[in-house]
């Protein structure tokens, strides 16, 4: 008979011993559904760049757990009201905030299941395990879906200052190598404080917040968004596409059984049937997926795929400015000829697109406490052009197509 540890501490690279605080706690990490984040890529394709992000969904939801409960710690040592019922739901709902995200993260969201975003499959599972854990999940969820009286509890959950982000950064930084997105995780939370239920920073902190969301933008173009790791989630996706495209035409491919499900199942309801299928994807169905189709007779899928497992990527070329049809034509028209392929099936391989990214938004603020109990807009506070220079939307178009066209 298995034996359930009471009181599990388990050892994190980034922040050292990570302790689950709870033994109900601890049966949801060593749930299936939440065992399944150990399969589950945390940054997509990122290590074609970046050789050391195979750090997984398992890893980050640790950590968050571990920044919520020094969080929590924090804001209750300020006096902060936090009883030991939302204490719980705070470190459940953190826990599972991610719970939903499917094979490779973020660079199959959509492409698995049409409109239907992590967090809502995130809410499913939660749901359901609720009803295994007999209700105790039921503020948790409450909080998670912003319906809990008490907002900064949401806030530490999902914001621009949340323990979701200040894991994920320096998490990513770590295991890429990028030294931009080590933040002072522990600095920031020593900063917070609530104000009439609404998460706030305290002045001193102004200066830690500004290197924080500078940070994120510098890892975004350096990691989340670099253009290499843009061009082979196209592929990944053109795969999916493809293989959608040719079963609708009645040409068989083989597929992982419940990746197949999905895949010809247009609508899935999610019942628990439903969400017991999804529960069994992780990246291992498309790595198989990938070699199966490698070796298909569509000349357009083997060829995505054997891209992506042999690292034979797209080039692409970034500019300030929209990139001009004919120049993307010019390239269609010169793959079509040298490979004898039709307009459409040459477009997998040939293509443009633009990305962006704003380092702050004015929708759900970061507000500063200043020394007067005064809340000030973080943009209002900061008095340097940095702060301003914030709130600029930076937009990059690209071209991708194949290398040997050079």
């Amino acid at each position: 008979m298995k034996q359930q540890n009471k009181h599990k501490i388990l050892n994190d690279p980034i922040y050292g011993f990570i302790s689950i605080p709870s033994e109900e706690i601890f049966k949801i990490v060593e749930h299936p559904y939440f065992q399944r984040l150990r399969r589950i890529t945390q940054m997509g394709l990122s290590y074609l760049v970046y050789p050391g992000a195979h750090h997984t969904r398992f890893h980050h939801a640790l950590g968050c757990l571990h920044l919520m409960q020094k969080a929590v710690q924090v804001l209750r040592s300020k006096s902060v009201e936090i009883t030991d019922l939302e204490e719980d739901a705070l470190y459940k709902a953190i826990l599972l905030h991610d719970i939903g995200h499917g094979p490779f993260s973020h660079a199959l969201e959509y492409q698995i299941i049409k409109k239907v975003t992590h967090e809502q499959l995130s809410l499913h599972f939660m749901n359901h395990l609720n009803t295994q854990f007999n209700g105790s999940l039921t503020l948790a969820i409450q909080i998670f879906r912003g319906e809990y009286h008490r907002p900064f509890m949401l806030e530490l959950i999902s914001s621009q200052l949340d323990m979701d982000r200040l894991d994920y950064l320096k998490r990513d930084s770590f295991y890429t190598g990028v030294a931009e997105g080590n933040i002072n995780s522990q600095r920031l939370i020593t900063m917070l404080n609530v104000v009439d239920d609404q998460l706030v920073v305290e002045e001193k902190g102004l200066y830690s917040v500004e290197n924080f969301l500078s940070g994120r933008r510098l890892m975004y173009w350096q990691v989340y968004l670099h253009k290499t790791g843009i061009g082979a989630e196209h592929l990944l996706q053109s795969v999916i596409k493809r293989i959608k495209e040719l079963i609708e035409k009645d040409i068989f491919v083989e597929l992982p059984k419940n990746l197949g499900y999905f895949i010809k199942n247009k609508q899935p309801d999610f019942s628990s049937k439903d969400l017991e299928r999804f529960a069994l994807l992780d990246d291992s169905d498309i790595i198989m997926t990938l070699k199966w189709g490698s070796e298909h007779k569509d000349i357009v899928l083997s060829e995505l795929c054997k891209m992506i497992l042999n690292r034979q990527l797209l080039k692409i070329k970034l500019s300030d400015k929209p990139i001009p049809q004919e120049k993307v034509d010019k390239h269609l028209q010169r793959f079509i000829s040298n490979h004898n392929l039709t307009s459409k099936e040459a477009s997998y391989f040939v293509f443009s697109g633009v990305v962006h990214n704003t380092a702050y938004t004015k929708i759900q603020p970061i507000k500063m406490l200043n020394k007067n109990g005064k809340l000030v807009e973080l943009i209002k506070a900061g008095k340097e052009d940095s702060f301003k220079a914030l709130l600029n939307e930076v937009r990059k178009y690209y071209c991708c197509y194949p290398k040997l066209q050079d």
